[in-house]
């Protein structure tokens, strides 16, 4: 299987990779903003009929199509994982209850 990723290609050209993965930022929070608040909790992790597990697969994919096209750039998995991530992080789209998450706060 022969290498494909760019960041394993060219590991050197740093502002290409930091330029990329600002850009799948946004690229995400864009796609976020076309659909509905996703509920984050109460899910099963792992069934993957739940909105955010497929919001999340469908989206790396067509990011790794955009990425490809728009950049011929080949981003690793962990790439779009992290730049989806940290856009979840900052967008508004997803809700969770108050109980959910840190038992710390609900303690409080």
């Amino acid at each position: 299987m022969a290498i494909r990723y760019t960041l394993w290609l060219d590991p050197d050209d740093v502002a290409q990779h930091r330029a990329v993965e600002a850009d799948l930022e946004r690229y995400f929070m864009e796609r976020f903003a076309d659909y509905p608040h996703i509920r984050l909790f109460g899910a099963d992790p792992y069934d993957y009929d739940a909105p955010f597990n497929r919001l999340y697969g469908v989206l790396i994919a067509r990011a790794h199509e955009y990425c490809e096209r728009q950049w011929c750039y080949v981003p690793t998995p962990e790439q779009l994982n992290r730049t989806f991530f940290r856009a979840v992080g900052r967008s508004n789209k997803f809700v969770r209850d108050p109980a959910d998450g840190d038992q710390r706060q609900s303690d409080a």
